[in-house]
């Protein structure tokens, strides 16, 4: 495999966390705006714990990555800590 097929190959597999990602905050919406009117069952209560967790991961990786440097930082810092990706990038590790 060349490095241009593997470049390609990455990109292809983080397109579809990044999509899953985006599903997930689209279904975290409708369960809080669902919230306001009638109450969540205890799984709905956990998938918006999880996601808000997720959307939280988030923020520190993708400062980290904007920081000088942060592209090599940031693939060294998921080996040693894999729970500062979002889930729906951890199978990619």
């Amino acid at each position: 495999m060349t490095s241009l097929d593997e470049i390609k190959a990455l990109v292809n597999k983080n397109k579809a966390s990044l999509l899953k990602e985006i599903s997930e905050s689209k279904e975290i919406v409708f369960l809080i705006k669902k919230s306001i009117n009638t109450d969540l069952s205890e799984e709905e209560k956990l998938k918006v714990k999880e996601q808000l967790l997720d959307i939280c991961k988030a923020i520190p990786a993708f400062t980290i990555f904007m920081l000088p440097g942060g592209a090599l930082l940031l693939p060294i810092l998921i080996k040693l800590i894999p729970d500062i990706l979002p889930s729906a990038f951890r199978d990619n590790i």
